[in-house]
């Protein structure tokens, strides 16, 4: 194995080129369960139909819990955006088309999207009251079996030179919701400093798929307490206050 072509540091892995296929190397905090957990699910997404990289193995590189895919070549549309502001709006509605696609498939074998909110608003550190009443918000949340990515961002989509899509990084792929799942986007992109472009998703979103903004926005304080688990100091001003939104009027 070959892992001198770097092509992608990110704080928590560091990912590779080795011929035709890419090593994503994970630090040393990963435990086996979670490399073990994100293989499973790319694994279920590919056999589910859904374009991904081909996964060929999870294994160990010094140490290190590693997994290994086919590469793509390709842009994802992070880096067009980025070279491209002033067609941002053209690029947010290709991820909204993309995502409206992914939620078109079912992926029964995959863990429920409202059974790891539960788990998340547990250890999400917000104090009992307001995690009762998420907890109570949730249940009362229609269960859906949409496949859904969890983390759907412009810098998880490749298009291809021939103008396919390859959608990457299933470590929280779950089923359930199309609102829950565009409401972890929205909430991303505020968190990346896009707010405008956020907003444009929001409405792009909710325009295609023909869903009141309520909806989506019933979901904001779930996923702002989930993501509080990551404890991020930058990001906690912004997850308290909506996390300790209960009811969006939107």
């Amino acid at each position: 194995m070959n892992l001198s072509n770097l092509i992608a540091q990110r704080p928590n892995k560091t990912i590779y080129r080795d011929g035709d296929r890419v090593v994503k190397v994970m630090n040393e905090e990963f435990l086996a369960a979670d490399v073990l957990n994100e293989a499973h699910n790319h694994a279920i997404v590919q056999a589910a139909g859904f374009p991904v990289p081909a996964l060929h193995e999870v294994c160990k590189v010094d140490g290190k819990w590693a997994i290994v895919m086919d590469f793509v070549e390709g842009r994802t549309l992070a880096s067009m955006l980025d070279e491209d502001p002033k067609n941002a709006a053209q690029y947010i509605e290709r991820l909204v088309d993309i995502q409206m696609d992914m939620h078109s498939y079912k992926a029964d074998r995959l863990r429920h999207l409202s059974d790891k909110f539960h788990d998340k608003i547990n250890q999400s550190g917000l104090d009992s009251v307001v995690r009762y009443e998420l907890h109570n918000r949730l249940q009362g949340l229609p269960k859906r079996n949409k496949l859904c990515h969890g983390d759907f961002t412009p810098g998880n989509v490749i298009i291809t030179p021939d103008n396919r899509v390859v959608v990457v990084d299933w470590s929280h792929a779950t089923q359930g919701s199309a609102s829950a799942d565009a409401a972890r986007t929205y909430l991303r992109l505020v968190l990346a400093g896009q707010a405008e472009l956020a907003e444009t998703y929001l409405q792009l979103f909710c325009q295609k798929n023909g869903t009141e903004q309520k909806y989506v926005n019933k979901w904001l304080a779930i996923v702002a307490a989930s993501q509080m688990v990551k404890r991020v100091p930058a990001e906690r001003e912004l997850l308290l206050r909506w996390a300790n939104i209960i009811e969006f009027n939107g």
